[in-house]
Parts: structure tokens; sequence; C-alpha cells
């Protein structure tokens, strides 16, 4: 049974890069987690690579579906943006291991929703 990494630490702690070489790792397969969000797409992102791309009204869907995990909001000068965890089928710990970026909030829904054993915590702290 595989488990789901969360990664978490503050911002610049060196999360992006230990997930990038972590992904790289030639010993280690892990998947990744495609997160979604409500923010405007950027130059360069593809929608399904970076995250799914999504409004307010897919993720109003997703919830009234049940399929959140788990969900942040931030506050911008543009609005609000949400970023959030899918039950879209993309986990299957009989596949093998995880790997996210998350928050301590992400990974306690994350905990709940797939079971203590589940979710390995990784806090990143420089």
């Amino acid at each position: 049974m595989g488990k789901i990494i969360c990664l978490m630490g503050k911002s610049s702690s060196g999360k992006d890069t230990i997930y990038k070489n972590l992904l790289q790792e030639k010993d280690v397969t892990f998947y990744r987690i495609i997160p979604y969000t409500t923010r405007p797409i950027r130059s360069g992102e593809t929608d399904g690579v970076e995250y799914y791309f999504t409004d307010d009204a897919g993720l109003a869907k997703l919830c009234a579906e049940q399929k959140v995990i788990e969900q942040r909001a931030y506050h911008t000068v543009y609005g609000v943006w949400n970023y959030f965890t899918v039950d879209d089928g993309q986990i299957d710990l009989s596949k093998g291991n995880y790997l996210l970026i998350g928050t301590l909030e992400a990974y306690i829904r994350l905990k709940e929703h797939y079971g203590n054993e589940a979710v390995l915590p990784i806090y990143i702290e420089v």
C-alpha cells in the first residue's frame, strides 16, 4: 500500500526544490497529485500539468459532489483564489507513493480522508 507524502513548510523553505528533486529520483517512484485552483492560468502553464484550472462554479460543483478533500482560500488584489485537492481518481494507493506540497490543514484533511497510516507529513524548516 502506497503513502501520500505531504511536504510542508514556510514560504521559501525549499519545498518546491525538494519536490522536483524527489520526482526526478530514479530509485523511488512518486506519482504527482495535481491540485486544482480557481486562479487564472499563467503564461507557460498547462491545464492538468501544474494545476487543474477551474472557476468558482466548478469549485461549487465539486463541493456539491463532495469531492473536495481540502481547500485553501487566498485573498489577493485580484480577488479570492482557491487551491484545493479533489478526490477525482488520480490517487490510487495500490499503485504506489504520491507526493504533494501542502499546508498543515491539507495534511489533516488528507489524513481524515485516506487514513492516518496513508499520509506521511514532512515539515521542512530552514
